[in-house]
């Protein structure tokens, strides 16, 4: 039986480390094991590389390569199906995957990939195709050492922190930082009174700044909706003015309390960079495990959301801190965010998919922040082990059917198609492009698949569950929207049904 199961790579360690680094790195598994244990979750350390792996499939030779780890911890789950399943490592020693991202359709976008966990938290097999990950069904976390790193303290000093953590009362996950762009105040503040009930603590950047900031953070729970850029460990605030840097990497030293757990919307917000070959300092959400954070969830890549209502990245880091509040481990927040998020959608739209996959948690999925108070009598320490056993189980049971009715019946954004010829979809596109100053021929068509079982049955069925015929994107750098933003990307998603426009969305970059 495992109920908790770690993957790592010990070549890619050991070339990293050395051969004394390894050691010290398997001897902080073992006392985070010994820790579990005592907590009543039986842990193992397997190896993708090792010699242990021909009992279950066949061993990663090459640490690079997406498609082996996949294969690799996909037999692994088959044969152990764990509770908890921890990467253990970079990605330099375990990799993202690497589903082509959808919105760079006609490269309309800077990221080709949509690198992520999704895939490693599906039952589907390899592929690069993301919508064959839409019904993820596995607790999954990635506790990171720093990409690059040839001494191991960052990771000795996070799985520490996974071996030391401890509950809370939900009071000290109710108080809050949050920080947003000064242009998306009515987005954030919605989101903020979706999870915590207000938005009296929110920080606009500008005016605050990274110095002002950053003595704010002394809250465990932790709400970002600024700007982030590739390999740069800064986030940016905006307005009329410039896009001045509202948090520091840092400016964070010092300031993260233990026990943290930060939802970050911020592009590239968890993009685990090579910093020490790019001589930059920690990326954000390494400063944030360093300091004993005891989860980060975030974007590898570009992320979208509007800038007065709520959709995509804010929905998505909405829903993890909703179900950390509800005592849930991290992990299961996480992948109960990702199906919630997927549920709740008519269709997956181009912009949908990137967000379900660039999503992930950096952190050890078992530990569980917010700790829940039960009015029934406490029984003998080894019943509660096999009581709590069983409620996992149970808790996976369902989550595994949920995951497997959003992959069958979850209608997808699929290839890009040719445009309609209708001449009112055409005319109603112009209309939407002006609005963002881009000409109608700027949009991309998507045809759109009804999964599963839905397949078969699309023509007769498609009117009546009210699936759209198409999806249009169109990504543009525009000056000035309705006078709320200056020199952003926006990305506008348009829904076709029955030759008519019916809906569209105006996204901003994070």
């Amino acid at each position: 039986m495992v109920d908790k199961l770690i993957v790592t790579n010990r070549t890619a360690l050991r070339a990293k480390y050395g051969a004394r680094g390894l050691v010290r790195v398997t001897a902080a598994v073992k006392a985070l094991i010994a820790a579990d244990r005592k907590r009543g979750l039986v842990t193992r350390l397997i190896a993708l590389d090792s010699a242990a792996m021909k009992r279950y499939g066949s061993a990663v030779t090459d640490a690079s390569s997406a498609r082996q780890n996949k294969r690799a911890i996909d037999s692994l789950y088959r044969v152990l199906r764990p509770h908890y399943l921890m990467i253990l490592g970079s990605i330099d020693v375990i990799p993202h995957q690497d589903p082509k991202n959808p919105v760079y359709a006609d490269d309309q976008e800077d990221d080709p990939v949509a690198w992520g966990d999704l895939p490693y938290a599906c039952d589907a097999p390899y592929s690069r195709d993301i919508t064959k990950f839409i019904g993820p069904t596995r607790v999954i976390g990635r506790l990171p050492d720093m990409t690059g790193a040839r001494e191991p303290s960052h990771l000795l000093a996070c799985l520490e922190t996974a071996r030391m953590h401890k509950q809370r009362p939900l009071a000290q996950y109710l108080d809050y930082f949050a920080l947003s762009v000064q242009l998306w105040k009515k987005s954030s503040a919605l989101s903020l009174a979706n999870i915590f009930g207000n938005a009296r603590k929110l920080l606009l950047a500008p005016p605050t700044g990274s110095a002002a900031a950053s003595r704010k953070l002394g809250p465990r729970s932790h709400f970002i909706n600024c700007h982030g850029a590739l390999a740069d460990p800064r986030f940016y605030g905006e307005d009329r003015k410039g896009t001045p840097v509202a948090l520091d990497s840092k400016d964070l030293r010092g300031r993260i309390r233990e026990g943290t757990v930060a939802a970050v919307e911020c592009c590239y917000g968890a993009e685990l960079y090579d910093s020490i070959a790019l001589k930059l300092p920690s990326p954000i959400c390494q400063s944030y495990l360093a300091q004993s954070a005891y989860g980060y969830f975030g974007s590898t890549t570009i992320a979208y959301g509007p800038a007065a209502g709520n959709g995509a990245a804010d929905l998505i880091t909405q829903y993890f801190l909703l179900e950390v509040q509800a005592g849930h481990s991290l992990g299961l927040a996480a992948l109960k965010a990702q199906q919630r998020y997927v549920e709740q959608v008519d269709e997956l739209d181009p912009i949908d998919l990137k967000t379900l996959a660039q999503f992930y948690l950096l952190g050890d999925p078992s530990v569980q922040p917010v700790k829940i108070d039960s009015a029934t009598r406490t029984p003998p320490a080894a019943t509660q082990v096999v009581a709590k056993r069983s409620e996992r189980a149970a808790r996976r049971a369902n989550t595994e059917r949920i995951g497997r009715v959003l992959r069958e019946v979850k209608p997808t954004a699929s290839k890009p198609v040719e445009p309609t010829r209708s001449p009112a979809v055409r005319r109603q596109l112009s209309q939407i492009a002006r609005q963002v100053g881009a000409p109608a021929a700027s949009f991309t068509a998507f045809a759109v698949q009804c999964a599963g079982r839905l397949e078969g049955a699309k023509r007769t069925t498609r009117s009546a569950l009210n699936v759209a015929d198409k999806y249009y994107l169109l990504i543009t750098t525009v000056d000035h929207l309705d006078k709320t933003d200056v020199g952003s990307r926006v990305a506008v998603v348009a829904r076709e049904t029955a030759e008519r426009i019916v809906a569209y969305r105006i996204y901003y970059q994070r």
